[in-house]
């Protein structure tokens, strides 16, 4: 076995089992190291939004590097891809004359995100505005204020309690549990509240209808920053809109995203930030750092990616193409739904899907087993499967997939599988 120590996993398995390894990618497929080919369900971990191989994104990687590969954007220093990212990030942004802090993937976006709201308040004069109120089922990434955040029991296990008093959590269905939570703690005492407009790691759970109206419209009442996180959302995910919170009309005051920025092909995350939030920290004088950020924040050649991968988005109507995904996979996808071992199908709100399993402990076994039958995919939630494929996956690759997922429910299984 070799030394490599796994993300979100048990790694006595993995050392009695052995690694699934990965060789190559093409279009929606993946290929192992013994040449076979898979149907790639999940887009690797939910960013492969433009599919597998594209060489002009290997091509924008390499032409900035022979040029420069990364430079420091700290103080007054920029280079010329990171400052054509921001303004071309601020074009698609759900809120006009967005800034950008860019980061190196997801979890630093929420962590950015986190460290902003409360800091925000304090240049309102309003320094005890600190609490931050998150979701059940929700995931915000693992760093320490994703975790503290974390709607996910077990991914807080552990740890203890990482921003004591400064967190809270409302059912992730009922807008009038959120604003009756606010009522208790006090909405002088809350910066900001983060919500996945589409649930995702936590197991695909669309919004009820008019949830996100109404959660947004509880925000501002009470005077609280809305963060839309839509590291899994962003860029085209939820079907006909760059953003989840465009889509819904949101109006967010911070959207954190990652993933789909590069599709996957570099670490690349960023925040937007509406006008309401960064002002205070733009004021010409007033001499306010905001006393934070990353080695690659703004990476050169990532943010050369990115640009090269939102130019494919749009060059090949992708965006279009994830809302064509989010109608077939409702119907090719949620007809499993009748299957004995299937509690339930979740789809229907973008390019997103969950089979639910009647037996939970039986998902990561399934999600293994259906190898055999030539898909990669992988369990989330508590015991569903989640399918998050390319926007490029054709209308028949999704009715292939969604065969080979009956004929695995079919397959004799070992008793408690």
């Amino acid at each position: 076995m070799g030394s490599l120590w796994h993300p979100f996993s048990d790694m006595g398995a993995v050392e009695s089992g052995g690694e699934f390894v990965i060789e190559r990618g093409e279009g929606v497929h993946v290929y192992d190291t013994q040449g076979r080919r898979y149907l790639d369900a999940t887009a690797g971990l939910w960013f492969t939004n433009v599919g597998h191989g594209r060489a002009e994104l290997a091509e924008a990687a390499a032409e900035q590097m022979r040029t420069i590969a990364a430079y420091s954007t700290f103080g007054d220093y920029a280079t010329v891809p990171t400052l054509e990212l921001a303004d071309r990030l601020e074009a698609i942004a759900p809120v006009p004359g967005s800034k950008i802090f860019l980061t190196s993937g997801g979890s630093d976006s929420v962590d950015t995100a986190a460290k902003m709201a409360r800091r925000y308040w304090v240049e309102q004069g309003r320094p005890e505005k600190t609490v931050l109120l998150s979701r059940s089922k929700a995931y915000h990434g693992m760093h320490y204020a994703g975790t503290a955040l974390a709607g996910i029991p077990g991914n807080r296990e552990g740890y203890g309690e990482l921003v004591p008093d400064s967190t809270a959590q409302v059912e992730w269905d009922s807008a009038e549990e959120l604003r009756s939570t606010i009522e208790r703690i006090g909405a002088d005492k809350i910066a900001a509240f983060f919500c996945e407009p589409v649930i995702g790691a936590g197991g695909v759970y669309p919004p009820p209808e008019g949830y996100l109206t109404e959660v947004r419209k509880v925000c501002t009442e009470h005077d609280i920053l809305f963060v839309a996180d839509e590291v899994v959302t962003g860029y085209g995910r939820i079907g006909g809109s760059w953003f989840a919170s465009s889509r819904f009309g949101l109006e967010p005051d911070l959207v954190t995203t990652a993933k789909g920025l590069t599709s996957g092909y570099a670490p690349m995350g960023a925040v937007l930030v509406a006008p309401r939030v960064w002002e205070p920290f733009f004021r010409t004088g007033a001499g306010v750092w905001f006393r934070h950020g990353y080695t690659y924040s703004g990476h050169a050649m990532a943010s050369a990616v990115a640009l090269a991968n939102l130019d494919l988005l749009e060059r090949e109507g992708l965006v279009e193409e994830a809302a064509r995904l989010e109608q077939t996979l409702d119907e090719r996808i949620g007809a499993l739904a009748d299957h004995e071992r299937v509690v339930e199908v979740r789809s229907g709100v973008g390019a997103v899907a969950a089979i639910q399993l009647e037996n939970p402990p039986a998902a990561m076994q399934f999600a293994a087993r259906v190898r055999d039958f030539g898909i990669a995919t992988r369990a989330c939630g508590a015991g569903a499967i989640q399918i998050s494929p390319s926007f490029t996956m054709t209308d028949d690759e999704v009715g292939e997939l969604a065969d080979t997922f009956r004929e695995a429910l079919d397959a004799p299984v070992e008793a408690g599988s």
